[in-house]
Parts: structure tokens; C-alpha cells; sequence
């Protein structure tokens, strides 16, 4: 049997600070030498940050709270590869990130509602939608899925992890604003 590699490491991007002057955390997952790189949302001072332990070495509140954060997705990045490694799916690090974000097979997607909803409705066109109303959901489904990629680097996301924030972050978007 061919040996499996997998490791999960926690850095910040330093080039890319945030208007507090933080660094973004970042986790990178590493299966069979493919890797990715995931955004935690989380953030901490570049001052703060320890790349050998990968993690704050400050004392306050926010960075014990941090830490904790981190060990917990680390915690749960490894039980989800120890699952796969029991199952008899092929462990990729595109499977392992979308059991993290809360994707599989059985779960219901936001653009899979979306788009069923946006069948039912071309179907009722003329009955009670226009052809405008449903190419205005349409749209609505592809800005969705623009933002899906770009803030969750998923091609898609479940109901059960939407965060309580998502559609203010999503409305907050430039193609979003509608004009009348």
C-alpha cells in the first residue's frame, strides 16, 4: 500500500494586511503533495505571530481565544481524514476542504436550492412570474456563485454552514446594488 501524506500548517499572509493592520491566518492542508490554501477568517498582529508553533505567542484575550480556534479547525481537519481513511473514498485535499466548509453528498446546497427554485419558476412563466423576475434570480445565482468562489474558494456551500453574517457580506458586494 503507498504511503499517504497529509499535514495541515497555520501561517499568516503578511503581504496582505487588513485595514487594522493585522495579518489574515490562513490554513494550508496538504494531501499526497497537493495542497490548499484556506482562509480562517481570522486575523492577528504580524508582531504576535509565532511560524515555529504556528500560532499568537500573545497573552491577551483575543490571542488565547485564536489559539484555541486553531487547535479546534486543526482538531478537525485531522477527524475528517481520519474518517476518509476509514471510508473507501480517495482522500484528495479538494474532498477534505469541502467536508470542512460542511459540503458532501448528502447535504443540501445553497446554489442547488437556488437553482431548483429558479426551474420551478421558469416553469411558471406567464403564470405567475415574468421572464424578467426569473432572469433576475438568474443573475442573483451567478453573483451567488462569483461570491461563493471568491470569499469561500468553494464551488458551492451547504445550508447547514452558512455563517450568520453571509447575506450582509453578500449584499455588500458592487454588482449587488441595484439601481432602479
Amino acid at each position: 500500500m503507498a504511503r499517504k501524506s497529509f499535514s495541515v500548517l497555520f501561517f499568516i499572509k503578511k503581504g496582505k494586511l487588513l485595514k487594522n493592520g493585522e495579518a489574515p491566518v490562513c490554513m494550508r492542508i496538504t494531501v499526497n503533495g497537493c495542497m490548499v490554501d484556506i482562509s480562517i477568517k481570522r486575523s492577528c498582529p504580524v508582531n504576535l505571530w509565532n511560524q515555529a508553533k504556528e500560532n499568537s505567542k500573545g497573552k491577551d484575550r483575543m490571542s488565547v481565544e485564536l489559539n484555541h480556534y486553531l487547535e479546534i479547525t486543526r482538531s478537525r481537519i485531522h477527524q475528517i481524514y481520519r474518517e476518509l481513511e476509514t471510508s473507501d473514498k480517495v482522500i484528495t485535499v479538494d474532498l477534505v476542504r469541502k467536508l470542512y466548509y460542511g459540503v458532501d453528498e448528502e447535504s443540501k446546497t445553497l446554489l442547488q436550492v437556488f437553482r431548483e427554485h429558479n426551474e420551478q419558476s421558469r416553469k411558471l412563466i406567464g403564470k405567475d412570474f415574468v421572464s424578467k423576475t426569473v432572469q433576475r434570480y438568474e443573475t442573483t445565482t451567478r453573483y451567488l456563485e462569483e461570491f461563493i468562489k471568491k470569499e469561500y474558494q468553494l464551488s458551492d456551500i451547504a445550508l447547514n454552514n452558512l455563517e450568520a453574517n453571509f447575506i450582509s457580506k453578500f449584499d455588500a458586494l458592487p454588482n449587488n446594488r441595484h439601481t432602479s
